[in-house]
């Protein structure tokens, strides 16, 4: 489970330290950075997969993405005596993310490319990666640490404390998270790395006419429910064969008194239905309600057969009727036994109800000088961080 997320200069996220527990329900008002904070949050799990890089130039690169505030805020400019002005910049240019738990922490520092070596100038490029044991970053517990194009190991052969360089560089736009994988000299690596790519992220899906999870699709096993909810037939079946059923029907009639989840089998193509108290025939996929089928989508979400080890929501309360946030804040509660949760939200209701459940924190975000920090900070233990230098 982690323990920390922290990110530098992502947005509005100037330097923003935050505490996890099993489950994490991130709230505030409009503009106060919930939505820079899961986008953030997306950007660390992409270096697992390789598409870190992409996705930072795809909003337009470092320039677009940065910190637009100043570097340091005066104590004057913080009390509000003087407004906020423009100063010469003293450190290099920086984008941070970063994460620790009790086993494991991973950092990563982007920056620019020199001006005009190359024409992928939106392009940011990796100026260092660490991955160290325990919560807290210290010199004696970092075990790989690539700085530039050379990645170093701990090599526990030649002695506590010796480092082995790898003789294979690293491209400026690659993670060293993607280009290696030795599981004998860095198991660390491999750890945190399929950790990363166990994560899980849902937002927004689609609930129009032409939605994925409307249609009859091909009907394969599926514990995981796709991102654009394509498979939720199948996914929904997958559950009542090797997961768990019983807590399927008790999702549906929680949110639906009465009501039971179908699964149409067109000769191996499959569609989703439900079938209510009082109708005669069961509403097919096409037929449901945009709140409805949202609902389907999250119960096939929350109740996963192979629960990844972080599962990310987004505003999912988006198109639900309020009278179906209890349900769904006990389905999330629910999931938080297997996975860690964070919940993302600005309904009043869903996060009342969240944080009635054991083991859930409230995560209030606010703007101070256009940056986002913690509205509770001094309530909460926000725990010790240290970023590694370049």
């Amino acid at each position: 489970m982690l323990s920390t997320l922290a990110i530098a200069n992502y947005r509005s996220l100037r330097e923003l330290i935050v505490p996890l527990g099993p489950l994490n329900v991130i709230t505030g008002p409009n503009g106060s950075g919930k939505s820079n904070l899961y986008r953030a949050l997306r950007l660390l799990a992409l270096t697992a997969r390789g598409g870190v890089i992409p996705s930072l130039a795809r909003e337009g690169g470092l320039q677009s993405t940065l910190w637009a505030g100043p570097e340091r805020f005066s104590r004057a400019v913080a009390k509000g005596e003087y407004a906020v002005q423009g100063t010469v910049r003293k450190d290099a240019v920086s984008l941070k993310l970063g994460f620790s738990g009790e086993t494991f922490g991973y950092a990563i520092d982007l920056g620019l490319p020199m001006p005009g070596s190359s024409y992928f100038s939106l392009d940011p490029v990796i100026k260092r990666e660490c991955i160290w044991g325990g919560p807290v970053l210290r010199p004696s517990a970092l075990l790989v640490d690539r700085q530039g194009p050379m990645i170093r190991i701990r090599d526990e052969d030649a002695g506590r404390g010796e480092w082995t360089t790898l003789a294979q560089p690293v491209a400026s736009f690659d993670s060293m998270m993607t280009e290696f994988a030795d599981p004998r000299s860095a198991p660390e690596m491999i750890a945190v790395r399929e950790q990363i790519r166990s994560w899980r992220f849902y937002d927004h899906f689609r609930t129009d006419e032409h939605a994925p999870a409307r249609q009859v699709q091909i009907g394969t096993h599926s514990p995981v429910l796709a991102d654009d909810g394509a498979n939720l037939a199948a996914a929904l079946q997958t559950i009542r064969e090797i997961g768990d059923g019983a807590a399927l029907d008790t999702a549906i009639g929680d949110a639906f008194p009465g009501a039971r989840v179908e699964i149409v089998n067109h000769e191996g193509r499959f569609e989703v239905a439900l079938r209510q108290e009082g109708l005669l025939r069961s509403l097919r996929g096409a037929e449901l309600s945009d709140g409805t089928l949202r609902y389907l989508l999250l119960a096939a979400a929350l109740l996963s057969p192979r629960p990844p080890a972080l599962l990310v929501l987004d505003e999912p309360e988006t198109s639900l009727h309020p009278d179906l946030l209890p349900s769904l804040a006990r389905l999330i509660a629910r999931a938080s036994a297997h996975s860690q949760v964070l919940v993302v939200s600005h309904a009043a209701r869903l996060v009342a109800a969240l944080e009635r459940e054991a083991g859930s924190q409230s995560i209030v975000l606010e703007r101070r000088l256009g940056a986002t920090a913690l509205a509770d900070e001094d309530a909460l233990d926000v725990p010790a961080w240290k970023w590694p230098s370049r």
